[in-house]
C-alpha cells in the first residue's frame, strides 16, 4: 500500500518498507504515519517534495521476489508521479533497481542503473550532525568526544553511525535484535559494548546520548521513566509512541532531536538523484542537518515549547506557504 499526505511542495517522496506486519491495520496506520512524517522531513530539508511511504506486508527474506517488486513498481507508476519510491526497512538498491524497470519514478538506484547507491551513508552522517548539534545546545562543545553513546539497532544506519561517534572519540554501547548485526560491528570494533537488549541500553550507567535507530515508538511511557540519557538523537522514524511524549521528555530535561529533521540525510540523497547524482553536493545539503537542528532547539526556547512541536510549526509553515503561492 502507498500513502501519500501531502504534495504541497512537489511530488510526493518517501520510501518502501518491506516488514512482517501483524495486521493490515497495523501496516496502514504505519504507512499513514510515515508518510506524514516525510512530509515534514523534505519540508524542513529544503526539497521540492511532498511526503508519501509505502509498505509491503511479509517477511522480505521469505516472500520477496523480483516479479513481487515489478508488481509494486507498476503500482507506483499508476499513480503518474505522485509519489517517488525509495529505499527503507526491509528494501535496498538492487530491489530498486528491480522496481524501476516498470516504473521511472524510483530512486534509490545503484550506480549502474543511474542511480545514488545506499542512501543509508548520508542518512548516518546526518543522525551524526543531528547528534553535533545537540551535543553544543546541550553541553555547548560540537563533539561527543568522552561522550557515552547507545545505539539501538545497527543495521544498515546505526553501523555507519558507529564509526563516525568513535571518530569522534565517543564511548558506544549497542544493541540489536539480530545477533549478525552485533556481531559485524564488535568484530569491526572490538572497543563497543554490547547490551541484551533496548531496556538494558536506556538503562545503561552513565549514558549521555540514547539513538534508537531501529523502528519506531522508541520513546513511549514505558521507556522514558527509565531512561538515563539527556540527549534522544537517532535514526529512526516516528520515535515518539504517542502524542505528549515530546511534553514529558521537556519536562524531564531530556533534550530530543526531531527524528525527521536529524535522518534527513538519505532523503536528501535520493532526492538529488532525479537531477543528477552528486555525492558532494548531497553531503553539503545533509551537513545543514547540523544548522537546522540548532534553529529548532532555539525556536523551541524562544516560544517556550518542545522540538517536537518547534519542528513541526517550521515545517509547516514552509508547507502553507507552498499552498498559498
Amino acid at each position: 500500500m502507498i500513502a501519500i499526505h501531502s504534495t504541497a511542495l512537489g511530488p510526493a517522496l518517501g520510501g518502501t518498507r518491506f516488514h512482517a506486519y501483524a495486521s493490515e491495520e497495523e501496516a496502514v496506520l504505519d504507512a499513514l504515519n510515515l508518510s506524514r512524517g516525510m512530509s515534514y522531513k523534505n519540508a524542513l530539508a529544503g526539497l521540492d517534495h511532498g511526503g508519501g511511504k509505502a509498505v509491503i506486508i511479509g517477511d522480505p527474506d521469505l516472500i520477496k521476489t523480483d516479479e513481487l517488486l515489478l508488481a509494486y513498481g507498476r503500482f507506483v507508476a499508476s499513480l503518474g508521479g505522485r509519489y517517488v519510491t525509495a529505499c527503507d526497512v526491509g528494501t535496498y538498491v538492487a530491489d530498486m533497481d528491480v522496481v524501476s524497470r516498470t516504473n521511472k519514478w524510483t530512486t534509490g538506484r545503484s550506480p549502474a542503473n543511474g542511480g545514488a547507491g545506499d542512501s543509508s551513508v548520508l542518512t548516518a552522517y546526518g543522525v551524526f550532525q543531528g547528534m553535533r548539534a545537540s551535543a553544543q545546545h546541550a553541553w555547548g562543545d560540537p563533539t561527543l568526544r568522552g561522550r557515552k553513546v547507545g545505539i539501538a539497532g545497527v543495521g544498515k544506519v546505526g553501523h555507519l553511525l558507529v564509526e563516525h561517534l568513535l571518530q569522534d572519540g565517543a564511548e558506544v554501547v549497542i544493541t540489536d535484535v539480530r545477533a549478525d548485526s552485533v556481531d559485524r560491528v564488535l568484530a569491526k570494533y572490538p572497543q563497543v559494548t554490547a547490551v541484551a537488549d533496548t531496556e538494558a541500553l536506556i538503562r545503561t550507567e552513565g549514558l549521555d546520548v540514547y539513538a534508537p535507530c531501529a523502528l519506531g515508538g522508541a520513546l513511549s511511557d514505558e521507556s522514558l521513566p527509565v531512561l538515563t540519557a539527556k540527549v534522544v538523537c537517532g535514526a529512526a522514524n516516528n520515535q515518539l509512541a504517542h502524542p505528549g511524549v515530546e511534553k514529558d521528555l521537556s519536562d524531564r530535561g531530556i533534550l530530543y532531536a526531531p527524528d525527521y529533521v536529524v535522518n534527513a540525510g538519505g532523503v536528501i540523497q535520493v532526492a538529488d538523484e532525479l537531477h543528477g547524482f552528486d555525492f558532494d553536493r548531497c553531503k553539503i545539503k545533509a551537513a545543514k542537518i547540523f544548522d537546522t537542528t540548532l534553529a529548532i532547539f532555539a525556536r523551541a526556547k524562544a516560544d517556550g515549547i518542545p522540538p517536537a512541536a518547534a519542528a513541526d510549526r517550521l515545517a509547516e509553515q514552509r508547507m502553507a506557504e507552498a499552498r498559498r503561492g
